[in-house]
């Protein structure tokens, strides 16, 4: 299969529309309709489902997905290799990361390396733990920071920070008073609490079952900072990292005595796949605090 057909499919695969991908692509309807059959020939079987003249990707269709994105990530990643060598001072890092460390970590890790090799370029992609890691493993990104550690055994992983965690309340909350406290200290209380799966909310299941916990969860947020805002409103309590900043002055952050509160920040990588030289030279910069 030629690497046009690949492309070809993925988008497909995407658009679950003929027109609106051969749109993007910018060849006409015959022409995709005719590669999407060579290419559901040499495949064996039909990759798409046609209901009521629409397409629907089907479970043969999803295996070739997968397969066809990581064929297209590995031939990027050979691009990218050879004009690495070609330059060693320049090149590329697709680089993942967590919503959570966007404002602070990343940031710094990245004007640090920046000041070394002002060259090399990054592609960047924000989003949560299972996300960046699925990235990461078909191909999509060389390099997620991410917490917790990922179960996949194809990655890597080199831990770079802990985070203790915290409980936040309201000021005028009577746990606001705690120098410190016991997540079971908590009991009763309503919770903001991340969506499943994220990373965080992992962490969060973990401390709950560990102090036999069956909390009211309030709301389910997509990203800390809605998590205080809505604890700062008063309509409940939230498990977060300790703020670097500070964090919303009208929200108290008092610090978890439980073993396991705390998050672990690392770095990940697919195990047996070679990093182009740039992105090898990234993660080498990132060092454990």
């Amino acid at each position: 299969m030629h690497l046009d057909d690949l492309r070809w499919f993925v988008v497909l695969a995407d658009t679950e529309h003929v027109t609106d991908a051969a749109a993007e692509l910018g060849v006409s309807q015959p022409t995709l309709s005719r590669a999407l059959a060579r290419f559901e020939e040499r495949a064996g079987v039909a990759l798409f489902d046609r209901v009521n003249r629409r397409m629907r990707l089907n479970e043969y269709g999803r295996i070739v997905l997968e397969h066809a994105r990581r064929g297209l990530a590995e031939m990027e990643l050979a691009g990218e290799r050879i004009a690495a060598l070609r330059d060693p001072d320049s090149g590329r890092v697709r680089l993942a990361f967590l919503h959570s460390l966007a404002s602070w970590y990343v940031p710094e890790r990245l004007r640090r390396f920046r000041q070394a090799a002002p060259a090399v370029a990054f592609d960047l992609f924000q989003g949560p733990a299972h996300e960046i890691t699925e990235r990461v493993l078909t191909g999509q990104s060389d390099l997620a920071i991410t917490s917790p550690r990922p179960e996949a055994a194809e990655l890597a992983w080199r831990r770079l920070h802990v985070e203790r965690l915290c409980l936040a309340v309201p000021r005028d909350h009577p746990l606001a008073a705690k120098s410190r406290m016991r997540l079971s200290a908590a009991a009763g209380e309503p919770f903001v609490a991340l969506e499943q799966p994220f990373g965080l909310r992992l962490l969060m299941d973990d401390l709950w079952a560990e102090d036999g916990l069956e909390p009211e969860i309030v709301f389910e947020a997509t990203e800390i900072p809605t998590m205080e805002g809505l604890v700062a409103a008063g309509f409940g309590v939230a498990i977060v990292p300790v703020p670097r900043d500070g964090g919303d002055p009208k929200v108290v952050h008092v610090p978890l005595t439980n073993a396991r509160a705390k998050r672990e920040v690392g770095v990940v990588w697919v195990r047996d796949r070679i990093l182009p030289p740039p992105a090898e030279r990234f993660a080498d910069s990132l060092q454990p605090e």
